[in-house]
């Protein structure tokens, strides 16, 4: 591709590279020079603009980056993903509806290190989407780039992004009481809302006193594909009344202690093939926390173990929540 000035007489079938103003009329970057723009800019006294023009082998931006988002996504309803129209050199990729990103970051990698001028722009990993947000962005900065820069490009990322959705319809919530206890009711409006942004439903809600017996014995009959306990008083040890109570109604607890600040204090496990979330007190809060993450990816299917759980602690440091009776930073003296 040639870019830069030109005498305007010269400048017919090339694109426009700055914006110009011809008499009344602006004409945008970007635009494909006609005969009648062309008059239109020597009517107005312009001797010169700039632009760019395509040689043998270059794709204009648009065709580039159709190409390109053809190939990171070859089949959008399979990914759960929509596609939108180039425009600008530029083609989002939108979730469908809510899920997780799925990503291959390897060949993400790969794909922006062929040209500088071809991108591509993910959310993080795992990061839980609504329907319409924007999972990736591809954008060919140049107004066109080599052809057998788009190929090799598109090589390195066949299908690379993806969208997964809920697996679960439902969700079911356990809460313990002590007297002078949190608020419930706030604490299930925050987790309602989790769960429904999810696109499942909370579809039973139970609370029993913080013992672990009577603990134990609700979560048998608990309704919910996944269930959830949310406790009065925070889980401290592995062997606290929520952990204790699930292995004593029969289930197991893989991880307690998450690297993920708020929300430390989470535990994943299952009962009788359902996966078993014991929430850290600010899940109380509808402000972002580490129970997030897990739910989400649990929600969706994503196996998440232990090792899964240690791996959040680069970038789990999240924003303070202000209503969290320990903050983080001691005062100072």
């Amino acid at each position: 591709m040639k870019f830069g000035p030109v005498a305007v007489a010269d400048a017919s079938g090339a694109i426009l590279a700055h914006s110009v103003k011809a008499g009344d009329r602006r004409l945008r970057k970007g635009i494909t020079l006609t005969p009648q723009h062309i008059a239109e800019l020597q009517q107005a006294g312009l001797t010169e603009v700039t632009v760019a023009k395509l040689e043998p082998g270059d794709c204009h931006e648009n065709e580039a980056a159709a190409m390109l988002s053809a190939a990171l996504v070859s089949d959008p309803a399979k990914a759960n993903l929509r596609v939108t129209d180039a425009f600008t050199g530029r083609v989002n990729l939108l979730a469908d509806g809510p899920g997780v990103a799925i990503l291959d970051a390897d060949a993400l990698q790969n794909f922006n290190r062929v040209n500088p001028m071809i991108t591509v722009a993910t959310v993080p990993q795992y990061q839980q989407m609504t329907a319409g947000g924007m999972v990736a962005t591809i954008k060919v900065i140049s107004y066109a780039v080599q052809q057998t820069d788009v190929r090799r490009a598109a090589e390195q990322a066949q299908n690379s992004i993806r969208l997964s959705v809920p697996k679960y319809k439902n969700a079911g919530l356990v809460i313990t009481d002590i007297a002078g206890g949190p608020s419930n009711e706030k604490g299930i409006a925050a987790i309602r809302g989790r769960v429904e942004a999810l696109g499942m439903d909370l579809c039973d809600v139970k609370v029993v006193p913080h013992r672990q017996g009577d603990l134990a014995a609700l979560l048998k009959s608990v309704r919910g594909e996944i269930v959830m306990i949310l406790t009065g008083s925070a889980t401290s040890d592995e062997n606290d009344v929520a952990p204790a109570s699930v292995r004593e109604a029969g289930g197991a607890v893989d991880r307690f202690g998450m690297p993920v600040d708020p929300g430390n204090l989470l535990f994943l496990g299952s009962l009788g093939g359902r996966p078993i979330i014991g929430l850290p007190g600010c899940a109380r809060s509808p402000a972002l926390n580490g129970a997030d993450w897990v739910l989400s990816r649990v929600a969706c299917g994503i196996e998440t173990t232990g090792a899964d759980i240690a791996a959040m602690g680069v970038g789990g440091l999240l924003k303070e929540i202000p209503t969290r009776p320990q903050p983080r930073a001691a005062k100072q003296k």
